[in-house]
């Protein structure tokens, strides 16, 4: 249970904050949100450029998703396992992402892309930059839905021992500015039930691609 009494904002690092359960009260509607997403773009286990199968799977919406194969990461406008655009991003998705990034000092961010990561008991995410992007000034906002996880922040270099956060469901993170690039990840996720997701955790992760 949440302690009431504690600060909603945590500042991470210079440019990075997470904002207590800012998502709770939307929590609900954006998992509904997922599900129709992930009808029409499923979840898939992506394969490294080395060859190895991520624990965690995926799905995207927006103007572009996030894919990897043998021949390396890149966004594209078509899910290459459907063939078809990736559905559009919800309203509702990006309302939230605007005003988290807002909350955090990041005006009149507005995202193309969103990242959907479904993870279940033993899949975790490795310490890595988003850098993708083709404009590093604008920030990145990470949801979390369903069930808690050690989220990793390091720093600019991959060897800075990272911090381990706690993150609820309804937690918000963000970072941007001399931040952008901090290394982050999650670590192994517990097994556990959670009752808006089950078995899983839902991350949401917002970005402006272009």
């Amino acid at each position: 249970m949440r302690n009431l009494f504690s600060s909603r904002r945590e500042v991470l690092a210079d440019g990075a904050v997470l904002l207590r359960g800012f998502a709770e009260a939307d929590a609900a509607a954006l998992v509904n949100s997922i599900a129709t997403i992930a009808a029409a773009s499923p979840f898939r286990n992506l394969i490294t450029p080395g060859g190895h199968r991520m624990s965690v799977a995926m799905t995207n919406c927006g103007t572009a998703g996030w894919v990897s194969d043998r021949t390396g990461y890149r966004y594209d406008a078509f899910d290459p396992m459907t063939g078809q655009m990736w559905p559009e991003m919800p309203d509702e998705f990006l309302s939230l992402a605007r005003r988290a990034a807002a909350e955090a000092g990041f005006e009149n961010f507005r995202p193309d892309v969103c990242l959907i990561n479904r993870y279940e008991a033993g899949a975790r995410l490795t310490l890595h930059q988003d850098h993708d992007e083709r404009d590093l000034s604008e920030p990145i906002v990470s949801v979390s839905l369903g069930l808690p996880a050690t989220f990793l922040f390091g720093g600019l270099r991959r060897a800075d021992k990272p911090a381990r956060i706690l993150v609820e469901n309804g937690d918000v993170a963000v970072w941007g500015g001399p931040a952008r690039l901090t290394y982050h990840g999650v670590d192994r996720l517990p097994a556990g039930v959670h009752p808006l997701t089950g078995p899983f955790r839902l991350n949401l992760t917002f970005r402006r691609s272009t």
